[in-house]
């Protein structure tokens, strides 16, 4: 038996929960998030508590247990409190602009480089430190994959730590050429 897949999820109030068939809606004071689970994999809701089942004991099913219930889980923390993520910019001219709908980073290439900001993720950025700023959203996984995609355009390197890293994230620091003094 899933160790997690059993918890049973409580709907706060003023959090509302229907499931019809395969279909989980949470509706919430952030907005409303809608999943689709799998067909090994039931839902049921009684009482402001939502339990997952799963239909068999194949391996699929097994994996898919605890994966839903923390999918849902994912859902009713982010209509209540939300999800955010804090990257960090290190490095001499490295800056961010949010204008609008679109976040301008100069990161050291020859170009400036664009993003669009999708729909339901909100960014600002630290007034005191410049090279701060912050992705917000309801979705757990727009988030974050939105915050990877961010980080991934210029990875923290190992020599000076110089890129866009995760708020508190340790780099790994090398030593640079030492043959130089070893004369």
């Amino acid at each position: 038996m899933s160790r997690i897949g059993i918890k049973p999820i409580e709907i706060p109030s003023g959090v509302t929960a229907t499931i019809s068939g395969q279909a989980v809606t949470v509706k919430g004071p952030k907005g409303e998030l809608k999943l689709t689970i799998h067909p090994a994999i039931s839902a049921k809701l009684t009482d402001n508590i939502v339990t997952v089942e799963r239909s068999n004991d194949e391996k699929l099913s097994k994996s898919l247990h605890g994966l839903t219930r923390n999918l849902i889980a994912n859902l009713v923390i982010g209509v209540t409190h939300g999800f955010e993520k804090r990257l960090e910019i290190v490095g001499v001219g490295y800056r961010a602009n949010i204008q609008g709908k679109k976040l301008n980073l100069s990161l050291g290439f020859s170009h400036p480089v664009d993003m669009i900001i999708p729909d339901g993720i909100t960014m600002e950025t630290d007034k005191d430190n410049k090279g701060l700023f912050y992705i917000k959203g309801i979705d757990k996984q727009l988030v974050g994959q939105f915050s990877a995609n961010v980080r991934g355009l210029r990875p923290p390197e190992p020599y000076k730590g110089k890129g866009i890293k995760y708020q508190g994230e340790h780099i790994v620091r090398k030593a640079g050429k030492a043959a130089a003094s070893a004369k």
